[in-house]
């Protein structure tokens, strides 16, 4: 990935509802959009769509959506307490 691809190939990034309006998108708009792409809308509100399959469109505002998903991530990963079951362990355990 490089600053003018702001998606990684198979990026596990999952965009979500609140990241399109994080982007300041009209999700009214957003709706003939997805069937455009083939896309399925209450799947989306539902269970979120995957920045890759969103990225296939090549639409600058996909682009920006994706762009939004990942600073949030970044934020929930910098935000979240470290998990002590993933933790490296020295004690040998």
């Amino acid at each position: 990935m490089t600053a003018s691809d702001p998606v990684a190939p198979e990026d596990p990034i999952l965009v979500r509802v609140e990241d399109l309006r994080a982007a300041r998108l009209c999700l009214q708009g957003a709706r003939p959009w997805f069937r455009r792409h083939g896309f399925d809308w209450q799947d989306f509100l539902i269970s979120g769509i995957s920045a890759d399959r969103l990225a296939t469109t090549g639409d600058a505002l996909a682009l920006r959506v994706i762009a939004t998903a990942r600073e949030r991530v970044g934020r929930e990963d910098r935000d979240s307490p470290p998990n002590p079951h993933t933790e490296d362990r020295t004690d040998g355990r």
